[in-house]
């Protein structure tokens, strides 16, 4: 007899069943995955690590895989308003019964062996996947790669887009600890990509180290804007006139020259036509990442979380003006650099709202405001809902209003609506 019969309770059981949210290695999840057949998936593999940008590179690569033809499956973390969206085919969240079913074997397959939310959700994702028997699977590292449940699979290509400072206490606190990390997703004589334009030296030396064939930015591919359109080089492939990705901000360009520097890797394998890659980067689509929502008052929902997603932030805010104010809707989790990510930020916003987020992790308000140190005009409130309609009945036509620093604040402006 199941554990449980719906999706809320396993949800519910599996936050408490470990007694570390967060505990990084491969022995316990590995184990459950010999043990359930899991751990060769039958289908071309790519994963992909890094502090920011991960999310729209697998983004990019289902689209442009999915416009070629080929069947899909994805796996990504966080989801915003619904657990169901981490684990996708053919761009369809997996239902409810699915995941129950896939928990419930798990269940019986670990025994003693304790798992923590984060594993249970990767073993279920390769279970619904081995049933939809995808062409193509794309895993999302949830913290870091070396010791991430994802990396119990062995990528046949792996991408590490941008690397910044975050989870320092599990990661390290400088970009050489932490490319070393997200570098523990390389596989001996695999395709080993990065979109970072200014990657740590740790990156390289662990790929080389690890017999990994090595494609870094201005070496081995680049991307050159021109205009609306943009070119991608890589060794003998010169594809001219690309449509701008469908994702705002002009980072994107480096996230879509990895993703065809990989789609490039393994084209003998997997071939793709140019005409798939334009078609993909036409419709790609992804909510929270600089998403502007239109009515009278224009909004911006954003994931930005760490100093260098506050840098790609303001620099779509500087690249889209509006002839109003700017107004700030910050929460954010205890765990980050408030004061660095405000930095980034403090001279793009003329009010600030700030708000409590909930949770064992989540910053009140108020403390969220003494380690932001914002000086000027400044609120505060014990939720996003609150902030935002504060500042939806104080904004004027022409302002606009920014929703940012966590997936949650995110989640809660998206679920209410605002």
């Amino acid at each position: 007899m199941a554990r449980f019969d719906n999706l809320h309770d396993w949800l519910d059981w599996q936050e408490t069943l470990h007694p570390d949210p967060v505990d990084l290695g491969l022995e316990r999840v590995g184990e459950v995955a010999a043990r359930l057949g899991l751990s060769h998936p039958d289908a071309t593999v790519i994963t992909v690590a890094g502090t920011n940008g991960k999310g729209s590179s697998v983004a990019m690569l289902d689209s442009i895989y999915r416009a070629a033809g080929y069947h899909t499956g994805v796996y990504t973390s966080p989801h915003l308003l619904a657990y169901n969206e981490r684990i996708r085919c053919d761009g369809v969240p997996a239902d409810d019964a699915s995941l129950c079913a896939a928990f419930e074997k798990i269940d019986q397959a670990r025994g003693d062996i304790s798992l923590t939310y984060f594993e249970f959700g990767t073993l279920a994702a390769l279970d619904i996947f081995r049933s939809k028997a995808p062409d193509i699977l794309l895993l999302e590292v949830g913290m870091g790669g070396r010791l991430d449940a994802v990396n119990i699979i062995d990528a046949d290509a792996a991408l590490v887009t941008s690397i910044g400072i975050d989870h320092s206490q599990w990661l390290g606190t400088d970009r050489e600890s932490i490319g070393r990390e997200k570098a523990g997703i390389f596989r001996q004589g695999r395709p080993a990509v990065c979109s970072d334009p200014s990657p740590p030296a740790s990156l390289e030396m662990t790929a080389r180290s690890s017999g990994a064939t090595w494609y870094a930015p201005g070496e081995q591919f680049s991307c050159e804007p021109a205009g609306e359109t943009w070119t991608w080089v890589g060794g003998d492939q010169r594809l001219e006139q690309l449509p701008r990705p469908a994702l705002a901000g002009r980072h994107q360009l480096d996230n879509a020259a990895g993703v065809l520097m990989v789609i490039d890797a393994l084209q003998a394998r997997c071939p793709v036509p140019d005409e798939a890659i334009a078609s993909g980067l036409r419709s790609v689509a992804l909510s929270g990442r600089c998403q502007v929502v239109a009515g009278p008052v224009q909004r911006v929902l954003d994931v930005a979380h760490n100093q260098e997603s506050a840098r790609q932030l303001a620099g779509f805010l500087q690249d889209n003006p509006v002839r109003g104010e700017t107004w700030l809707v910050l929460g954010m989790l205890g765990d980050k650099d408030v004061a660095a990510f405000v930095a980034v930020l403090v001279d793009h916003i003329d009010h600030w709202c700030l708000a409590s987020l909930p949770g064992p992790r989540g910053l009140s308000s108020v403390r969220l405001g003494e380690r932001a140190g914002i000086a000027g005009k400044t609120g505060y409130f014990d939720s996003v809902t609150a902030a935002v309609d504060f500042a939806s009945q104080h904004a004027a036509s022409d302002d606009r209003i920014v929703i940012t620093g966590s997936f949650l604040s995110v989640a809660e402006a998206l679920s209410t609506r605002v």
